[in-house]
C-alpha cells in the first residue's frame, strides 16, 4: 500500500501550527535566524552572557568546597603518601611474583616499574629452577641489591636475605654449643666440605675423627661441633672430633681404664683410639723413664690400655696415660703386659690418690705429672 506524500506535509504543518512562540523571542529577529527553527532561539536561551576564563578566580575550586567533599586534603595527601616510594639498597620489601623467565623472575613491589631477581639470586641452595622455589602470585619477602637502573628497575635478591638469616642462626647455635648434623658433599688436602643453614663450612684434617679415607666421607652425615664462625671473613669452620669427644665424654671420666688401638704415632707421642674417638698419649705419659721416642715402645695397631687422665670438652681432647698404670716406673719398656695386668689395680689406686690430693686442695693436674 502506498503513502501519500502530501498529507505527510500537511501533518508536519500542522504540528508547527500548534506550537506557542514567546512573545520576546518572536520580536527580536536577531535571535532568530530561521523562523522554523525554534529549537535553536530556546537553547540560546539557556547560554550564560558570560563565561569565566581560567584566569577568573570564579573557575578554581575554593578550599571550602573541597571541605565538604568525601575526604579532606590531608586525607588526600596521606593517600598519595602511600605511592611516594623511596627504595633503597639494603631494604626489605615485599613483592608479588608475576613471571617467571628464563634468566630470572619479575617481582611487583609497588615501584614504578616491575623488579627484577637474577637466576643466581633465587636461593642460598642450588636450585634447578625459579620454580623450585617461586610460584606466580606468590607473596614473599625480597632484598634491594642496588638503585634502579637507566629503565628505573631495581634489582631484588632471596639470597641475600638467606644469607643473612643463615649466619644469625649459626651464631645462635655457636652460642648454645649445639650439635649439628652435616652432609660432606666434598673434600680436599685440608679436610671436608659441609653445608650448614645452606653456609659453605670447613672441618679441618685435624679435626675429622674416623677410620675411613678422608675421600670415603661424601655422603656421610657427620656430627659436628662448631670452632669458627665469623660472617666478616665468610669463614665457617667445624669439628667432627670435637662432637664425638663430647658424646663420649658423657660416659667417661678421668682415671677410667679403656682399651685403645694405636692409630698413629707422631715424634711428641701416640694417638689412641678408644671406642670411635681419639685420645693423646703423650711421649711423656709413656713411662716414667725417659723415652727418645714412642716407636721404641709402640707400633701402629698395638692393642692396650691406657687411662683417661683429662677430658678437655672445649677443645675436643682427652689426655691419655700408661705412665699412672706402671707397677714399677719403667715397666711399660721392660713388661707392658704387666701394666696392662695390673692396670685396674692402679687406676684404682691413682683415682684415690687423685682424691686425697683434692681433698687436701692440691692441683690434681701436678699429681698427674708425678
Amino acid at each position: 500500500m502506498s503513502e501519500n506524500p502530501s498529507a505527510n506535509t500537511q501533518e508536519v504543518s500542522s504540528e508547527k501550527k500548534d506550537i506557542n512562540i514567546p512573545e520576546s523571542i518572536s520580536s527580536n529577529q536577531d535571535l532568530i535566524p530561521n523562523k522554523n527553527n525554534v529549537s535553536d532561539a530556546i537553547d540560546k536561551e539557556d547560554i550564560p552572557k558570560e563565561v569565566p576564563t581560567a584566569d577568573d578566580p570564579r573557575s578554581r575550586v575554593n578550599k571550602n568546597d573541597l571541605e565538604t567533599a568525601g575526604f579532606t586534603i590531608d586525607e588526600f595527601a596521606s593517600l598519595l603518601s602511600k605511592y611516594d616510594y623511596n627504595f633503597k639498597p639494603g631494604d626489605i620489601v615485599n613483592g608479588t611474583v608475576f613471571a617467571l623467565e628464563s634468566k630470572g623472575a619479575m617481582i611487583d613491589i609497588g615501584a614504578k616499574t616491575a623488579a627484577f631477581m637474577p637466576m643466581q639470586e633465587v636461593s642460598i641452595n642450588r636450585v634447578e629452577g625459579l620454580s623450585d622455589v617461586l610460584q606466580p602470585s606468590e607473596i614473599r619477602e625480597f632484598f634491594i641489591m642496588s638503585e634502579e637502573n637507566e629503565d628505573g628497575q631495581l634489582s631484588l635478591s632471596i639470597r641475600r636475605i638467606e644469607y643473612q638469616r643463615a649466619w644469625e642462626r649459626v651464631r645462635q647455635l655457636q652460642k648454645e654449643d649445639a650439635t649439628i648434623y652435616s652432609e660432606v658433599f666434598a673434600t680436599n688436602r685440608g679436610g671436608a666440605l659441609v653445608r650448614v643453614e645452606g653456609l659453605r663450612g670447613f672441618i679441618p684434617g685435624s679435626h675429622i675423627s674416623t677410620r675411613k679415607a678422608k675421600e670415603e666421607l661424601v655422603a656421610d652425615f657427620l656430627p659436628l661441633k662448631f670452632l669458627e664462625v665469623d660472617e666478616e671473613r665468610n669463614r665457617l669452620v667445624l669439628s667432627h672430633r670435637r662432637a664425638l669427644v663430647e658424646r663420649k665424654m658423657n660416659r667417661l671420666e678421668v682415671g677410667e681404664v679403656v682399651v685403645g688401638a694405636v692409630r698413629g704415632i707422631k715424634p711428641y707421642g701416640a694417638f689412641i683410639d678408644i671406642g670411635g674417638v681419639s685420645g693423646l698419649l703423650h711421649i711423656s705419659e709413656i713411662s716414667h723413664e725417659h723415652l727418645e721416642t714412642p716407636h721404641s715402645v709402640l707400633n701402629v695397631n698395638d692393642q692396650m690400655k691406657v687411662m683417661i687422665i683429662d677430658l678437655d670438652a672445649e677443645r675436643g681432647r682427652i689426655s691419655l696415660s700408661t705412665k699412672a698404670l706402671e707397677p714399677e716406673p719403667g715397666d711399660m719398656l721392660t713388661d707392658p703386659q704387666k701394666v696392662f695386668d695390673k692396670a685396674e689395680e692402679m687406676a684404682a689406686r691413682y683415682k684415690q690418690m687423685l682424691l686425697e690430693q683434692a681433698e687436701e686442695g692440691e692441683d690434681p693436674i701436678a699429681v698427674m705429672n708425678v
